[in-house]
């Protein structure tokens, strides 16, 4: 059975994992909009706004509404986990590594671990709202989540301030 790529089959994976997973019970199980938590913009080290629904009872799963301000970018960063952005409305860009791809309003952005990106507005007047869906968490529960930030700098900026630095 493949575990991921073309040949992996969902129905397969869960017949092969049924007698091993059990139900739990956990709460809450809705988490209102009024409820998420917004980071503290020291925190978040670039312009975009991040509120976690930190009370979802998911253990590997962490899920954030992002906003990015009209004209403005995330920083330039990397991390050990993967990262799924739906775009609730908005148009922009992605830089991952050295290709850039761009995005409008119910597409989905992915970025892989431990690359350099960084997500841009491309509107001067109207915010892009992410749906940001990552497995920071499950990289928690083993102690190996790491991010770095470069800041508001190019992919080749942060490659030269980080040389060297590849775990």
């Amino acid at each position: 059975m493949a575990l991921s790529g073309p040949d992996f089959s969902l129905p397969e994976f869960l017949e092969a994992i049924s007698d091993t997973v059990r139900p739990v019970s956990a709460a809450p199980i809705v988490v209102h909009a009024k409820e998420l938590e917004e980071l503290p913009a020291g925190q978040v080290h670039n312009p975009s706004r991040l509120a976690v629904a930190g009370k979802l009872p998911a253990t590997t799963f962490e899920i954030f509404r992002q906003i990015i301000p009209p004209g403005l970018s995330t920083d330039m960063q990397r991390h050990h986990h993967e990262t799924v952005h739906f775009v609730i409305s908005g148009d922009g860009h992605t830089e991952v590594e050295d290709e850039t791809a761009h995005w409008s309003t119910g597409d989905f952005i992915y970025t892989p671990p431990w690359t350099w990106h960084r997500h841009y507005n491309d509107s001067a007047n109207q915010p892009v709202e992410f749906l940001t869906i990552e497995n920071s968490r499950l990289l928690a529960l083993f102690g190996v989540g790491r991010r770095q930030s470069a800041g508001l700098a190019t992919v080749d900026e942060a490659r030269a301030r980080f040389e060297g630095d590849l775990a």
